[in-house]
């Protein structure tokens, strides 16, 4: 069930209509039937992974919690390096097994084969379980939480269960936290329409997002991407930056959904994205990108290894570890593994450049504080990241470097005049919609950073605010694409 489908619509009112009505200790039931009613739409036998995974973490947070109990300080901490042990192993193996044995076993075949070694690691043909890596993460920072003190383990079982598996972010995130959500569970929440209006506010921008913007996108990406041997120079090049605008736009949509949806019934998600193609380094990008993942990193991997609080070697080791578990944690593929290596590279090499970049800026008597100077910076952190989402976009390594030689094959920016790009999968008007569209979400998005939007039109008279959600639903469905029979499309995020 998508959120972008028939399905969904009628899926969420009632949902959200059976939460206020039902009372309120029997409303985490209701939550928890609706959001494995949500997730069994996909495949019902994938409801026993996350029941798996749910039991086992919750047993293993109940028994870290009881060893507070022991007084033999050296057993205590044998039991609770146990329980966090067994936690992490059983999690990461289901993971590991759905969504990289596969690959592992391929690339392990090929070296065998390579040396004449008659012997083969068996292929299993399974279907990868939507979200599984996010929920997985989302548990396993509960343990690892309770293991750390941080928070206690939660004793009900049930309210547990609906924090794994809540509906609004439980395929693609935000990856929650326990002590932001779960606690939110315990709550008595009763319905606000001005809260409600700001969370449909936010669940109509994501829908404006993913059907007007990405998904139109998409229609010029993949005929680019699909056939990229008939394209080169700038056609490649625009389809490149235009798949930046649709990742950005498929994720921060479905995220934007999420968070509006929650907040519809009383719960707040932590944001997820902030403008990130205006960081003005890899490193802001990292704290304005895919903000939930980026922090379970940085508290569970990143910190753990040692930081920044150790030489400048190691800090570059932990950051390059860091960055290829990134890239592994999003797919099973060499081309994601280099995705994250590029972007821990990025990083160490902006390090290790940075006294040959302020010697530079001197000696042209460029100002940190100019616009010109944090401009530049701009531009230049968005052609990396856009560069390396070559890698991250293409299916195997090698389509990846034929777009990189197509790219550089050839200069020809008389596309852009001759009306070639009209034949690149999109006709005059709907390239006309698409770029209208991505300068105006880049405007709102910009003057949102000092304007509430949201605050705004909930706050104004209901005639006035009706009529403004009557004229972006009006929007998206004139202009957003659709597939036949309309189709949802899915979000990219779910596949990892």
């Amino acid at each position: 069930m998508l959120f972008n489908s028939i399905s969904f619509l009628i899926f969420f009112p009632l949902v959200t209509l059976g939460y206020f009505i039902i009372p309120y200790k029997w409303r985490w039931i209701w939550l928890l039937i609706a959001s494995y009613y949500f997730y069994m739409s996909w495949n019902p036998v994938y409801a026993l992974l996350i029941a798996t995974s749910t039991f086992i973490t919750y047993l293993c947070g109940v028994l870290l919690q009881s060893t507070e109990r022991i007084e033999d300080e050296e057993k205590r901490i044998r039991l609770r390096k146990t329980w966090l042990i067994l936690s992490l192993v059983i999690n990461f193996s289901i993971l590991f097994f759905y969504k990289y044995y596969n690959f592992l076993g391929d690339n392990i075949n090929r070296v065998m084969e390579h040396f004449a070694i008659n012997m083969q690691v068996p292929y299993f043909d399974v279907m990868l379980p939507v979200g599984i890596s996010f929920y997985t993460f989302q548990a396993i920072g509960y343990t690892m939480d309770v293991y750390r003190r941080d928070i206690k383990a939660e004793m009900h079982l049930g309210k547990y269960a609906l924090f794994i598996s809540f509906f609004p972010q439980l395929v693609a995130g935000p990856i929650e936290r326990s002590g932001n959500l779960l606690r939110q569970f315990y709550e008595k929440h009763t319905f606000d329409l001005e809260r409600a209006k700001r969370g449909f506010v936010l669940m109509l921008w994501g829908f404006f997002q993913k059907v007007v913007i990405a998904d139109r996108v998409a229609i010029l990406v993949n005929q680019v991407y699909g056939n990229y041997e008939a394209y080169a120079g700038f056609e490649i090049a625009l389809a490149t930056v235009l798949f930046s605008i649709q990742i950005y736009c498929d994720f921060a949509g479905y995220t934007y959904i999420a968070i509006g949806a929650a907040k519809i019934m009383g719960f707040e998600l932590m944001q997820n994205f902030d403008t990130p193609y205006f960081a003005k380094s890899i490193k802001e990008f990292w704290r304005r990108w895919h903000i939930s993942l980026s922090g379970w990193f940085k508290d569970y991997l990143y910190i753990p290894l040692g930081g920044s609080r150790c030489n400048r070697l190691k800090r570059y080791r932990n950051i390059m570890i860091t960055f290829l578990v990134s890239g592994i944690w999003h797919g099973s593929g060499w081309n994601y593994i280099i995705w994250g290596g590029l972007h821990g590279m990025y990083q160490v090499v902006g390090d290790i450049i940075t006294p040959v970049r302020q010697r530079v800026a001197r000696f042209f008597g460029l100002s940190k504080e100019k616009f010109s100077y944090k401009s530049l910076q701009v531009l230049t952190t968005f052609i990396l990241v856009d560069f390396a989402w070559i890698f991250f976009r293409t299916a195997d390594l090698t389509s990846a470097l034929g777009i990189i030689k197509q790219m550089f094959s050839s200069f020809n920016p008389w596309i852009f005049f001759d009306q070639s790009l009209y034949q690149l999968g999109l006709d005059q008007k709907d390239f006309g919609v698409m770029m209208i569209s991505i300068i105006l979400m880049i405007g709102v998005e910009l003057v949102g950073k000092h304007f509430d939007f949201e605050e705004a039109i909930a706050k104004e008279h209901c005639v006035f605010t009706w009529a403004v959600f009557m004229v972006i639903i009006l929007g998206i469905l004139i202009f957003g694409v659709y597939g036949p029979g309309y189709a949802a499309s899915q979000f990219i995020y779910f596949q990892f």
